[in-house]
Order: C-alpha cells, then sequence, then structure tokens
C-alpha cells in the first residue's frame, strides 16, 4: 500500500469524527433549550445544514444522538467543573472550589438549561439507554461530590461523625433549589442564597481546623419577579 493510500482512509475518519463533533454541539445547544425529547434527526439536520441521512449515517438513531449529547455534557462538565478542582488541596478547599465552579455553570444554565435536570424530569421513569447514561453520568458526578467531602473529614476539616452522604445530599439539594428558584421562578437572591446554604452546611460540621472560605466573587445578577 502507498503512502498516499494509507494517509486518504486517515484524513476521511478525522473528517468524520470533525463532523460528529460539529453534530453534537448543536445538538448540545439545542438540547439544552427544547430537552432531550426535543431533539430529532431533522432539527439537527436543519441546525448543523447537513441532510438528514448525513446526520443519520454517523449516529444511527435519535436513541444515539441522545446518548452523545449526554456524554458530551458530562464532558464539559468535568473540564469546567471538577478538573479545575484538582488543583485545590484535599478537604474543604477542594470541596468549595467544585462547589463554587459548579455555581458558576449553574448560573449560565440559568439561561439555557441543565441536561442533568431536565434530563432527569423526561426520563426518570422511562427505562432504556437513554436513561442509563444519565444516571451514570450524574452518579459520577455524585460520587465525587461525596468523595471530596469525605476527604475533608479525613483531613480534619469536618468532624469525623458527620453524616458525608447528608452533606453531599444537601449540597446537591442547593443546585437544584437554585434552578427552579432563579430559571422557573425568576426569583431575585437566589444565587446569594444558595451560597449561603453551601456555607451553613459546612459551618455545621465545621471543625476548628477547618480552613477559611477565600473572599466569595460577587454573585450574577438574575432577572427579578415583576
Amino acid at each position: 500500500m502507498s503512502t498516499s493510500s494509507a494517509v486518504k482512509p486517515a484524513r476521511q475518519a478525522a473528517k468524520g469524527q470533525q463532523t460528529k463533533a460539529v453534530i453534537v454541539d448543536a445538538a448540545l445547544n439545542l438540547a439544552a433549550q427544547v430537552g432531550l425529547e426535543g431533539l430529532s434527526i431533522g432539527a439537527v439536520a436543519e441546525l448543523t445544514q447537513m441532510s438528514k441521512s448525513g446526520v443519520f449515517a454517523h449516529f444511527g438513531s435519535r436513541e444515539e444522538l441522545q446518548i452523545s449529547v449526554v456524554r458530551e455534557y458530562h464532558h464539559r462538565f468535568e473540564q469546567e467543573v471538577f478538573f479545575p478542582a484538582l488543583t485545590q488541596p484535599r478537604g474543604l478547599p477542594r470541596l468549595r472550589a467544585m462547589f463554587a465552579n459548579w455555581m458558576k455553570r449553574t448560573t449560565t444554565e440559568i439561561d439555557s438549561g441543565c441536561i442533568y435536570i431536565s434530563g432527569a424530569s423526561e426520563f426518570d421513569d422511562r427505562p432504556g439507554p437513554v436513561r442509563d447514561a444519565l444516571v451514570e453520568s450524574v452518579s459520577i458526578w455524585q460520587a465525587a461530590v461525596l468523595r471530596a467531602v469525605r476527604q475533608s473529614q479525613e483531613e480534619g476539616h469536618l468532624q469525623a461523625e458527620a453524616d458525608a452522604r447528608q452533606i453531599a445530599f444537601e449540597i446537591h439539594g442547593l443546585i437544584l433549589a437554585l434552578h427552579y428558584e432563579a430559571r422557573f421562578l425568576r426569583v431575585d437572591g437566589s444565587v446569594d442564597r444558595a451560597n449561603t446554604g453551601f456555607d451553613n452546611i459546612l459551618a455545621r460540621s465545621a471543625t476548628p481546623d477547618a480552613p477559611p472560605a477565600a473572599p466569595a466573587a460577587p454573585a450574577r445578577k438574575l432577572r427579578t419577579v415583576r
């Protein structure tokens, strides 16, 4: 086989991956607005100015497109929220960084929507591969939060006898409440209340050795209820 004939399939594969990435990006943006159930091969084809058959060739079904969107959302979530927090020391500094990054992403999603939250509403009682992909992604993140709480106990920042699962549960609950208050009800001050709630959760179980929190950045101002 000549060098040129070997390079051609590699280029075609790379181009195919690039095209698939463009499709997933467009589908993710659409799903943020209309939900995973609102996705269709036709709608994505229109957004990307491709034929329906061209989009279908990359995924084979609407379900596979939905799963690809969930996985891409999870990848971006990890890149923005989880991995940057790993630069912080184990314990409360890392847990605080995770929550701060989570809040930063959440405040932008108040306008665009969260795939995890909308997906849970759409697929909570619908078994299948899409629900499985959502459950897997959310479970990975919840496990990371729980691990950060337990590491805070190991570092002596939180009381060893504190219920780590309860702490992680309440932290997750703050994000859900923020979406409801800010995205649905448009209540002013929701971001500040979520941050205050997080501080209160930690304060309840903090030890004298807990490192102080860094000064918080100004909260994004949201539209108020008219």
